[in-house]
Parts: C-alpha cells; structure tokens; sequence
C-alpha cells in the first residue's frame, strides 16, 4: 500500500520539543504579567524622587526582551531537539536496520544493544530472541524438508525397482511382488499421514474442548493392546481422572504415538509398557514408562528431530515407524501450550512425560 509522505519521527519530536520550551515560556511570561505588571499603574505616576515608570513604560521595555527570549527559546529548543532526538532515536535506526536485514532473509544478524535496561534495550533484546527463534524454526524446516524429501522418495524408489525387477523376470512370484509393494506402499501411507498431522499441529487449526486424558490413554492402549500381544510386551494403564483442554483428536494422536513407541522400542520379549495419568499443580500429566535398550542422553536429546528413531537396528516390519512420532508428539504438545520431557531410564528404555495446562 502507498502511503503518502510525512514528516519524521525525529522532526515531530523537535518540533514536540521547541513547542514544550515555547509554551513553558509563554507561562512564565504570563506570570510576570498576572503577578507583577497588573499591580503597576497604567497612567502617570508623579511624586518625589526621580522618575518613576508605569505600567506602559515597562511594557514597552520588558516586550521587546521577551520576545528576543522566545525566539532564543525556539531556537535552542528546535537545535536541542534535533540533537536530543537523534540521541533518542539512534537505538531505534539500528532495530530497523536489523528489521531490514531480516527482510532481506539474514536471519543470523543481532542487533546486541547495549546501554541501561530501558524500553529500547527490552524491544532490541526481544527482536534478537525473535530472530534466534525464527533462524532456528528456518533450519529445523529445512532439514524437515530435505528429511521429508528424501524418506518420500526412499518407498517410491523401492516401487519402481521392484516393478522393473519384476517386469525383466519371467519366472516371477507375483504374490510376493503384490505383498511387498503393499508394505512399501503402506509405509509410504504413514509417512503421508504423520506428516499431515504435524503439520496440523503446527498450524494450531484445531478445536479446544475439555478432555479427560485418563480416557484418552485407555482408549489408546485399548487400540495397541493387540500389538503389544503380539510383541510379548505386558502393556499397563493406571492413573487419577487428569482433565485438560485441547483437541480430543490430537491428544490421542500424541498418546497413541507415545504407546506405540514404547512397544515398538522395547526388549524383544518380556517387555513392559506403563502409562499413567496424575495431575500436578494446575496441568495434567501423562508419563509413559518403557523397558528397551539402554539409551545416551545425547541421543534422547535428537528424539524429538523428524525422522530420528530410538535405535540404531534397522526395523523391516510393518510397525517400524517413520520416524515422526515423537516430533508429533511435541508439535502437538506445543500447540496446546504443554511441555515434553523425556529421559533414559537407569536400567534401559525411555520414560517420556508430557504436561498440559487444564484450561485453554
């Protein structure tokens, strides 16, 4: 939008400045007037002694200076001003710099004022926290993308290899062919889905409502139950009424993900999954407690990274995941204001916590 010209911020504050030294000298001229100059008598004053002035004689004497005054004021007050303004408003010409610089896509740029703690100094160092934020979003999206790229591309390749295979062996087992494709294809379906709830999540689109999340877990462990069967893992819910605020849709998003790694990331037999529902303070809390290998905290610390996965053994199965999980875990914890902490347990496996306020 075009808008028309006007005058700057440091001339109206020059112009505020002489107007405020204008008007303060007019009032002291006033005073004068009301205080003194109204008490002389205006017509001749004869008596003895020498010469005594009326009223009109100091008037004719006293404007003349005051006006010199004035005009020494307004130019003190339009010089000061300009100075004083420039000083004012020099930390403002670097945050818009930093602004421009920003526009321009250098996102690395720090404005770093210096000087006392006022306003100015609290707005540079919240667009520097703005900027390290927004650089660090800009990476993470971009990995994001060359991660999403790549893991699209990895089932579709597969397809196309498979199809080529097949087309060049005479003797080929269609069966096995059709079983195959239908796991890649299956993995490609899932990669698609996670990534249409994240980015769901990130966008925050969602309706909030009051949910019960001891409800949630059971009905996210009533889901998985049978995948833990088959694993030999003993899966275990138990916990207090824990009510928050949020989209029921999500929130069993983000507790079947947690369930579902807990199982999938856990002791080939003989594993145990526990999730429990308390309320803390004025959130609700949901943990989830697995048995599995024993984990660095370097390496719990990339879980949450799209596409990282718990271990280094590469999973063939259907239930190997994509990698998302437990960013979506965190997105959509993020978008209920919550928090999501996790931590390798002592004797192997992770226990993974997450906290929602209970009013939206």
């Amino acid at each position: 939008m075009i808008r028309e010209p006007g005058l700057s911020v440091r001339l109206k504050l020059t112009l505020s400045y002489a107007a405020f030294l204008m008007v303060a000298g007019g009032v002291l001229l006033a005073i004068v007037w009301v205080f003194l100059l109204r008490y002389v008598p205006n017509g001749p004053i004869t008596g003895p002694g020498p010469f005594v002035p009326n009223r009109g004689d100091l008037i004719r004497a006293f404007a003349p200076a005051a006006v010199w005054a004035l005009l020494f004021l307004l130019a003190f007050g339009l010089l000061g001003g300009w100075f004083l303004a420039g000083r004012m408003l020099a930390p403002l010409r670097r945050i818009t710099e930093a602004t421009r610089l920003a526009a321009g896509g250098s996102l690395s740029h720090r404005i770093e004022l210096e000087g006392a703690d006022d306003e100015f100094r609290e707005l540079a160092d919240s667009f520097d926290a703005m900027l390290a934020r927004l650089e660090a979003h800009v990476a993470e999206q971009r990995r994001f993308a060359a991660n999403a790229s790549h893991e699209l591309r990895t089932p579709l390749a597969i397809t196309r290899t498979l199809l080529d295979v097949a087309r060049s062996d005479p003797d080929r087992d269609v069966d096995e062919l059709i079983e195959r494709l239908r796991i890649v294809n299956a993995r490609a379906i899932g990669l698609t889905e996670a990534l249409l709830v994240l980015s769901r999540a990130d966008q925050r689109s969602f309706r909030r409502e009051p949910v019960d999340l001891s409800l949630i877990a059971e009905e996210a462990a009533e889901a998985l139950l049978p995948l833990a069967e088959a694993r030999g893992t003993t899966l275990r819910t138990h916990g207090t009424v824990a009510p928050a605020y949020g989209s029921p849709a999500l929130l069993l998003q983000l507790v079947s993900n947690l369930v579902h790694n807990a199982i999938v990331h856990n002791l080939p037999h003989g594993g145990t999954v526990d999730l429990v529902t308390t309320v803390q303070a004025d959130a609700a809390e949901i943990v989830v407690e697995n048995t599995g290998e024993k984990l660095s905290p370097q390496l719990v610390s990339t879980l949450t990274e799209p596409f990282q996965r718990g271990s280094e053994r590469v999973r063939t199965d259907d239930h190997a995941g994509v990698g998302l999980g437990l960013a979506i875990v965190r997105s959509i914890a993020d978008a209920h204001g919550g928090t999501l902490s996790i931590a390798p347990r002592p004797d192997g496996g992770l226990r993974v916590t997450v906290r929602l306020p209970q009013q939206g």
